[in-house]
Order: structure tokens, then sequence, then C-alpha cells
């Protein structure tokens, strides 16, 4: 059997349901490989799982560090693996990859080489940002890797800045680390992801969206903001806690918050669409507006073996 057995897809495809009954039925626990699910105190807004869904399947790797504290692709690495050591010791079995970050399941799954942090360089790079903005840093790295540039979006200053921070503590681009990006060993990982339609999948978002909103996400972000996370919140543009961390402080109306929301959500989508579809080792199931559940039994046959 593949070292990790994986369910990945979009963001609201249904996949957190979905991987808990995959769990329940291949007798195994959950590593989630969601960036922003290893956040305390962002639950509403990263539809993290509830106590009752948490009781039924144990998982690993959220609710690791607070927000805006230092925390590395690196040390996710080194915390999912000590998690999959842990989970097969017990279960006898490959733990269970649920989520829609391609880079958090390359990290855990392939011997991926990652640079590590300098949090004073960080630093002096995030104060660059706050003062200059995201799109005169992402200029700056375009001189010098055009080929990091070239995948991180003008606007996503988090990433650029990782970039040029790698650079300027290793003396190395940071694109000279994907050596080993286009190599995917079989062995490692047996895969299933779930797509749907641009439509089904915008209903989805949007329906989602206004979940979170009902369930109390205005105050989640008022509260963090409270706690001095509204400027990291921002400066890092985490999907809808930027927005609403926005009309909080009065630069954005509600309801172009929440567009800008479903918009970014829906760039988010096609992003982990097309960083999963290069993978050959995730076989692809289509759902329709019931979600990734609608597949369970499907994808619990393809990942035991018997399809």
């Amino acid at each position: 059997m593949a070292g990790y057995l994986a369910l990945v897809g979009p963001t609201a495809a249904g996949k957190t349901e979905a991987g808990i009954r995959l769990a329940e039925a291949l007798g195994t626990e959950i590593l989630s490989i969601d960036s922003m699910l290893v956040y305390r105190g962002m639950d509403v807004g990263t539809a993290k799982p509830s106590a009752d869904q948490l009781a039924r399947v144990p998982h690993h790797l959220i609710d690791l560090v607070d927000p805006s504290e230092p925390f590395s692709v690196a040390a996710f690495q080194a915390a999912a693996r000590a998690a999959a050591d842990d989970v097969r010791r017990r279960r006898g079995r490959p733990p269970l990859l649920v989520g829609g970050s391609g880079l958090y399941f390359r990290a855990v799954v392939d011997d991926l080489e990652l640079p590590g942090t300098e949090p004073s360089v960080r630093a002096e790079l995030e104060e660059e940002a706050a003062l200059v903005g995201a799109r005169p840093m992402h200029r700056r790295l375009e001189t010098l890797d055009p080929a990091a540039a070239a995948k991180i979006e003008p606007d996503n200053v988090r990433r650029t800045i990782r970039a040029l921070e790698v650079a300027a503590i290793t003396g190395r681009a940071f694109s000279s680390f994907a050596g080993r990006w286009e190599s995917f060993p079989a062995e490692r990982a047996r895969g299933a992801g779930v797509r749907a339609t641009g439509d089904v999948l915008a209903a989805r978002i949007g329906e989602r969206i206004a979940a979170m909103l009902e369930a109390g996400w205005v105050e989640e972000v008022r509260g963090l903001m409270a706690r001095g996370f509204g400027g990291w919140l921002t400066a890092t543009q985490a999907i809808g806690y930027a927005e609403l961390a926005r009309h909080l402080e009065g630069a954005l109306e509600f309801d172009e918050a929440v567009e800008l929301t479903a918009r970014r959500t829906k760039e988010l989508a096609r992003r982990q669409l097309a960083w999963f579809r290069r993978d050959p080792r995730i076989r692809w199931f289509d759902v329709g507006r019931a979600g990734a559940v609608s597949v369970v039994d499907d994808v619990a046959a393809h990942l035991s073996g018997d399809a």
C-alpha cells in the first residue's frame, strides 16, 4: 500500500465530511493539509471541522500556531511526518491526507528540499511590504528570480516575501529548490481528487460563505483584530478574513467584502485544481451539488486498492 492516502480538491467541494467518512471506512486517521487550519482562532472562516466531527475521527495538524506566529512549510512537513509515523504505528494503516493545499500535500508526501526561515529577515521584508505594498515587492522578485515570480500572484505578499527571504538567507533563487517537484513516485501516495463544474462549485462557494457569515464569521474577525491580528490578516490576504477586516476598519462596504471574498475563493479553487491536476497519482471523481460525500464509496474502493 502507498505511504499516504489522500482526498484532495478545491475549496467548498465537501472534503471535510467526506474525509471523515473515508477515514471511518478505512480505519485510519486524518492529517489536514489545509494551510489555514494550522492557525488557532481561525475556525469559522476556514470551515474548520466541528467538535462533533473531530470526535468521530482523530485529526492532526490543526490549531498548531497562533495567527502571525512564524510557521513554515518545512515546519509543517516535520509535524506531518511525525504525526503520520504515529498513525502508522498505532493503526497499522497509512494516514489519510485531506485538504486543498497542493504545496502541503507535496511537502508531506515527497522528498522535497525546503529551505528554512530567518525571523529577522522576514520581519524586515514584512515591514517594507507594509510600507510599499505587495506589487513593488513582487517586482523586486521578478528581477531576482523570474521563475519564482511567474508562479506567484502579484498581490500574494506572503508568498512573495517567502521567496525573497529564501534568496536572502541562502544566496540561492527560491525557484532553485524545485528540482524534485517534477517527480511523482507512485509508491508514496494513492490519491483521490474531487471536482465539480464551475457553476456547481460557484454555487457551493456562495452557500458556504453565507453559512460562515451566519455562523459568526464577522464576530470571529472582530475578535482576532481585538487580539492584535488585524494587520496580519490584511497583510497575508487570508481569503475572507482580509476582506472582513477591511470592512470592520471602514475600508470596504459589507457587500463589497462578501463579493470580493467569493471572487477570490473561486480563483483559489481554480489554482487548487490546476496544481493537483499535474499529479498523476490522483484519480479524479466528479461530484454534483451534494459534494464529495456522494462519491465516498467509490473513493474508498479506490484508496483501498479495490478499484
